[in-house]
């Protein structure tokens, strides 16, 4: 298949003149050969400028894990708004959700003990540092993982599934590739929310654009290649365990790129049972990401 893309490539370059040539066709050409031999199962979609779409292994399912906290983050501004609260409102936590087998800077900053917080406090530990208690806690708000899928599914993402929490996905890893996306699904999904906020979206949108853009996680992967430049980011990361063969569930990243130049695009990487170590898979998703970022005009 990337021998039979490569001698298109060539065929087109040299029967129409240099322009007939889509920047398009030669990025994706050039991630079909990026991907190709990894010992890892990727897929990489990007929208330019919400038309042009770029996919390899798009249209397959991955497991989001954290990133599916970007769809929930949604959910929550949906439960907002059809119970007339804001994101200053506060939430009662229990000392028995703060669990310590986790990864929480929650349950690392207020320790072990009942408490109240804002729901926007929520928002920025789910978002911008990936925290487990949090995530869990806005699910119990809105009323279940299945609140999140249902808006996703109303919205006409069909390839999203929420399925299971934070807590029953570390009790059962098998449980984190039921919580899946499609490259091309997230990716749209993003475009679609950065476009409606530049089009006087929710203030509770708005908020987690922010959010987003001053997330703090996955610095070594699509925020890689653009920290020398002026382009801005706002995204989301996953991060998953190692299975029972010994292979990374997933590492993933997902978000939109503005550039200096007024052009935008949307980009998902999701990585799967990856036979290479957390630094080694970050690096695939930087390169990628520095892939895409050269080849626009």
């Amino acid at each position: 298949m990337n021998r039979f893309l490569l001698l298109l490539t060539i065929i087109l370059m040299y029967s129409f003149p240099a322009a007939a040539v889509s920047e398009k066709t030669l990025m994706e050409h050039r991630l079909s050969e990026y991907v190709s031999g990894k010992d890892a199962t990727i897929g990489i979609a990007v929208i330019i400028n919400g038309n042009d779409t770029v996919a390899v292994n798009g249209d397959k399912d991955f497991p989001m894990l954290s990133v599916y906290k970007f769809p929930q983050a949604l959910a929550v501004a949906d439960y907002c708004k059809r119970h007339d609260i804001g994101l200053g409102d506060t939430v009662a936590v229990k000392a028995t959700e703060l669990k310590i087998d986790t990864w929480s800077p929650l349950r690392d900053k207020y320790g072990i003990s009942d408490l109240t917080v804002t729901i926007n406090e929520l928002l920025e530990y789910t978002l911008q540092l990936s925290d487990n208690n949090a995530c869990d806690i806005l699910f119990r708000l809105i009323g279940g993982t299945q609140a999140a899928d249902s808006l996703m599914k109303s919205m006409g993402y069909n390839d999203i599934h929420i399925i299971s929490t934070e807590d029953e996905m570390h009790k059962d890893l098998s449980l984190c590739y039921l919580n899946s996306s499609t490259p091309i699904a997230m990716a749209r999904l993003f475009d679609r929310f950065y476009r409606e906020i530049e089009r006087n979206g929710l203030n509770t949108h708005r908020v987690i654009g922010e959010i987003m853009t001053s997330c703090t996680t996955g610095a070594n992967r699509l925020p890689a290649p653009l920290k020398s430049s002026d382009a801005i980011i706002g995204h989301k990361t996953g991060t998953g365990d190692t299975n029972s063969l010994g292979r990374i569930i997933g590492i993933n990243d997902a978000g939109v790129v503005y550039l200096p130049d007024g052009n935008t695009y949307s980009i998902a990487v999701f990585i799967k049972d990856s036979a290479y170590d957390m630094a080694e898979t970050e690096k695939m998703i930087a390169e990628i990401s520095e892939l895409v970022y050269k080849s626009l005009p």
